[in-house]
């Protein structure tokens, strides 16, 4: 299978720098991430998202005539995530929100924030008991 702009393939890291990080493509081929298409979110260190040896799937961006070969993880994953609305169950995603609805979890958030302002109301209370002036102390005599 030849090597085409806008193709996904499979390919494996075969050395990171810190400017991207080599696809060892099909056909012997290697191509180049860019650290700007890692990811989507900003990456300092590129091997907090990949490692050498790792399988990854990359989106061909362009085929240069000097034969670099320029890729994308980070469109891959787009492509990927992509899904037609004929695939969702939406069955299944009805029951989902039904389980955590906001009103369950806003519930249980007042009931959890009320146990602990209980408990710092006993806790400041009894510090408040001990201590302090006590009557018939004669020890301030002018």
């Amino acid at each position: 299978m030849p090597i085409e702009e806008g193709k996904v393939v499979e390919g494996i890291v075969s050395s990171i720098t810190s400017f991207g990080a080599f696809i060892q493509l099909p056909e012997g081929k290697t191509g180049l991430v860019h650290i700007s298409e890692i990811a989507d979110t900003y990456v300092k260190d590129i091997k907090n998202f990949i490692k050498e040896k790792d399988k990854v799937r990359v989106k061909v961006l362009t085929v240069e005539k000097n034969g670099k070969i320029n890729l994308s993880i980070k469109q891959a994953q787009q492509i990927k995530r992509a899904v037609r609305p004929a695939e969702i169950d939406w069955n299944q995603e009805f029951s989902k929100s039904q389980a955590n609805s906001f009103e369950d979890r806003l519930a249980k958030f007042l009931k959890d924030s009320d146990e602990k302002l209980q408990q710092l109301k006993k806790s400041t209370d009894s510090k408040r008991s001990s201590g302090g002036f006590r009557r018939g102390d004669n020890s301030q005599k002018v």
